[in-house]
């Protein structure tokens, strides 16, 4: 197990060095000259040349990409400022060090996706195992009829169908403002209430979909009925020989779908205004500021691959069946 921990570890690093090159290559050598972006187009030749010299561009893509390497790890100076480690370089925008843009609206998003998996995950998995025990009654079906409609919706309208609903008519919720917990605490849970459910609600109806599938077919199987036929009480057969095949693909989708939720919700936070990741991708976009939208690009796939490795680890605990044997 240790080997197979440490394998996996080694490839993470080759996949995101890979991600790291690719998204280089696109975003400083693809995308238009950086100098001229930062000194307009009415700069002289000469502005230009020395701002491309001070963020060494200048030098062969090799040579940059070991640089913005070496300044993640290390830092790296840009002609006289030195930015220090972690360094992802500064906004064409506002100058501000893309590192502490990152850490500053990182609190924000990981709130936005705890809540909503909480929600999700709790939803989906009891509505679909109620689904699955009660199939065929009028419980599933409706339950079924819901789940698709709700995996129908958009997240962008169900958002201002809320906000419209809630905020406007009703003033039974304030608008999402990301206050801090310490601050007020009701208010913190009511900000963050209505983006939970926007971002819950599609999620909750394809795993409750899901796990009813899944369970349905774990009942089927001869060892449930072995089971029942040896005498065993319904809730332990449940919890013992179906939850818990039934839910091992759950947790692989769950920790794929959670992991890129780290990397920003780019339509919620962008309709409810939260200063979250993905809020912050998307004015960057508009902007082209391409230093943000790399660095946005980098950490969303780190929580991917890292996700990744999380969950394979977790289906070998899950599943007795998929087990590393070591050489």
């Amino acid at each position: 197990m240790t080997r197979y921990v440490l394998a996996r570890l080694g490839g993470v690093v080759v996949i995101l060095l890979a991600v790291c090159l690719f998204t280089y290559l696109i975003f400083f050598k693809l995308s238009p000259d950086p100098a001229v972006m930062i000194c307009g187009k009415t700069c002289t030749p000469e502005r230009i040349d020395s701002i491309r010299s001070v963020l060494g561009l200048n030098q062969p893509i090799l040579t940059q990409f070991g640089e913005f390497l070496r300044g993640i790890v290390a830092g790296r100076d840009y002609g006289a400022v030195h930015c220090p480690a972690p360094c992802l370089g500064y906004s064409f925008q506002t100058n501000e060090s893309v590192w502490s843009m990152l850490t500053s609206r990182l609190p924000v998003s990981i709130t936005v996706a705890v809540g909503a998996a909480v929600l999700w995950l709790l939803a989906g998995v009891i509505g679909g195992l109620v689904s699955a025990v009660k199939q065929g009654t009028w419980w599933d079906r409706t339950a079924m009829a819901l789940a698709l409609g709700g995996v129908s919706v958009p997240n962008y309208v169900l958002a201002l169908v809320l906000q419209y609903v809630l905020v406007v008519k009703l003033q039974v919720l304030p608008f999402p403002s990301a206050p801090a917990f310490g601050d007020d605490p009701v208010l913190w849970f009511e900000s963050y209430l209505m983006p939970w459910v926007v971002l819950a609600v599609g999620y909750a109806c394809l795993y409750a979909r899901l796990t009813r599938s899944n369970v349905i077919d774990t009942l089927s199987e001869n060892y449930y009925r072995t089971a029942r036929a040896k005498g065993l009480g319904g809730a332990l057969i449940m919890r013992r020989h179906a939850l818990r095949p039934a839910l091992t693909p759950i947790a692989t989708i769950f920790g794929m779908d959670f992991a890129g939720l780290l990397g920003g919700a780019l339509i919620t936070e962008t309709v409810f205004g939260l200063n979250g990741i993905g809020k912050l991708a998307a004015d960057s976009i508009a902007k082209n500021d391409q230093p943000v939208i790399m660095a946005v690009t980098l950490l969303a796939a780190f929580f991917v691959v890292i996700g990744n490795v999380v969950v394979d680890l977790v289906y070998t605990a899950l599943d007795p069946r998929v087990r590393v044997v070591s050489a």
